[in-house]
């Protein structure tokens, strides 16, 4: 029986590693495990919740009493909380925001790798974020790390952002993007960064298709080679 490896796929925002990791784990028939979404919804309970993240023992309160829960599968992953379906409402502009920061404290920091550890236990499952092959596992089968240039990024998130017929200057979204790259390559808990044992992939001028074969190849190198 063929080894069902823990695959890691870190990366800035935009860098096109959460549809990547997506497609991977289809065609390999892994989960997928979407660990940003599980900040996105802390951050919409702390909001919905009126929780200043200055306040940390507030923020405490709320992890004691938050009911997550992840439909993960080879498909996209599904977001509950308290039992309602909240996968569309965390990708909101400025739960974004909001999830950078709250995944920096490290009440909530440990909860949510508590969690995704016991979620990827036993194999056969593609995380992606920022700190999988660095901070939640470090041990990880194959790493990834896929990045691009802070413009092809901001102009990717700005693409997103008008499909949804949302109208925001490509100067703003490119501001944002840069200032949340600060924010995560300088937090003191687990920041964003590049893995001693990672293989950088630069998706700049790659297209998904492109991205996927490369990763799929080393995958497949890497289970042949055990």
């Amino acid at each position: 029986m063929e080894q069902r490896l823990i695959i890691a796929i870190d990366g800035p925002a935009a860098s096109g590693k959460s549809t990547t990791a997506q497609r991977l784990a289809r065609r390999l028939g892994y989960v997928y495990l979407d660990t940003g979404a599980m900040y996105r919804a802390c951050a919409l309970q702390a909001k919905l919740s009126g929780i200043s993240l200055a306040d940390e023992q507030a923020v405490q309160l709320m992890l004691k009493n938050l009911d997550i829960r992840i439909q993960a599968s080879t498909e996209k992953n599904s977001i509950f909380l308290s039992n309602q379906n909240v996968s569309e409402d965390i990708r909101a502009n400025d739960i974004s925001k909001l999830a950078s920061d709250i995944s920096a404290l490290p009440a909530v920091r440990y909860g949510m790798v508590e969690l995704q550890r016991e979620m990827a236990a036993t194999g056969g499952v593609i995380l992606d974020g920022r700190d999988i092959g660095t901070f939640v596992f470090p041990d990880a089968d194959l790493k990834f790390f896929l990045t691009a240039s802070p413009e092809i990024r901001a102009r990717r998130r700005w693409l997103e952002l008008q499909k949804k017929g949302l109208a925001k200057d490509y100067e703003e979204v490119l501001k944002e993007l840069e200032e949340r790259d600060r924010n995560d390559a300088n937090r003191a808990l687990a920041p964003l960064s590049v893995a001693a044992d990672a293989i950088v992939v630069d998706t700049g001028a790659m297209s998904v298709e492109e991205q996927v074969d490369m990763l799929y190849a080393a995958v497949r190198s890497r289970l042949e080679g055990i």
